[in-house]
């Protein structure tokens, strides 16, 4: 999976208020997602290195953001 690191660090610095909405009553913190994108920061970008669990919120919440234009 290629993603754009910078993206990604602009993300988790810059718009968290878009990561905090999109976990709004999902049962998920922010932090938590916020934790699985600096993980994935950290580790260069190798999404093979995420659990399971953190490849499932990743990809239903980060992934998204990434995607989506900015608010």
């Amino acid at each position: 999976m290629n993603v754009d690191i910078d993206m990604m660090k602009n993300l988790i610095s810059k718009r968290r208020d878009e990561i905090e909405q999109n976990v709004a009553g999902t049962g998920y913190l922010a932090k938590t997602v916020i934790g699985v994108g600096t993980f994935f920061i950290d580790h260069e970008g190798n999404f093979d290195l995420l659990t399971a669990k953190q490849k499932v919120i990743f990809e239903k919440f980060l992934l998204p953001l990434l995607d989506a234009p900015r608010r």
